[in-house]
């Protein structure tokens, strides 16, 4: 009896940017990021190419403030159109990092998107999309040989204008990412800066080998804001 091919799974976590993204735009601009979940082509007879799509997104932030200045220049953009906000469930599950979320529909030009080139040229994507600071962060599978990676870039950044480095690579057979990296995630980049840093500079080892006056100079923060980073994320790490 022939064994079963299992092949290994070849994980990216891509760091990108491409032009005419309002996504990129805003989150260069303002503070908060933004997750992309779910695109819908409106409906369209006669077989003709849809002129414009719909994205599910969550924008997330510190504060209301942070959320309200994000989508705001959202809704200015010239790449895109008109922004829905939807309203809050009661009991949602919070899976965005941030303090604050909003999740919203927005419309915009299919030509803007990325998922259809990477997909041509072999990256599958597997999680929620990550905007921030200006750039896209990518979780991918690559459905070929790990080998034909570098070329697949390229071509990538031929047919889209897009600037692409690869954050991290791994083959394995896990089907996603672990609890722990999944709770990761929930931090805001403040949050995770300080939580990672506290645990390096052996905080919660006991003794304790670094204090939090020091670990506050080290990040150029007061210990007040150090304290409330830390507090927030231990919350969300910890909560079952």
């Amino acid at each position: 009896m022939a064994a079963i091919d299992q092949r290994s799974t070849t994980r990216l976590t891509l760091d990108l940017w491409h032009p005419n993204c309002w996504a990129i735009e805003a989150t260069e601009r303002t503070a908060g990021g933004v997750l992309a979940h779910a695109i819908y082509n409106s409906p369209r007879t006669g077989g003709d190419a849809p002129t414009s799509v719909q994205g599910l997104f969550t924008a997330y932030g510190d504060d209301e403030g942070e959320v309200e200045a994000l989508l705001e220049t959202i809704r200015d953009s010239d790449h895109a159109g008109e922004l829905s906000e939807l309203q809050e469930r009661f009991g949602r599950e919070r899976n965005a990092p941030g303090n604050v979320v909003r999740e919203f529909f927005v419309e915009y030009d299919p030509d803007d998107m990325m998922c259809p080139t990477l997909l041509e040229y072999g990256f599958v994507h597997s999680a929620p999309v990550r905007i921030e600071d200006g750039s896209e962060t990518w979780q991918v599978c690559f459905v070929d040989d790990r080998s034909e990676i570098d070329g697949s870039l390229e071509k990538v950044r031929e047919a889209s204008g897009a600037e692409v480095s690869v954050d991290s690579i791994t083959t394995g057979s896990r089907d996603g990412p672990t609890p722990r990296d999944q709770r990761l995630d929930t931090l805001t980049p403040a949050q995770r800066q300080a939580f990672e840093h506290a645990r390096d500079a052996g905080y919660y080892q006991w003794p304790r080998e670094a204090s939090t006056r020091e670990l506050a100079d080290d990040l150029g923060v007061s210990k007040t804001t150090l304290l409330e980073h830390l507090r927030k994320a231990e919350a969300k790490l910890l909560n079952p």
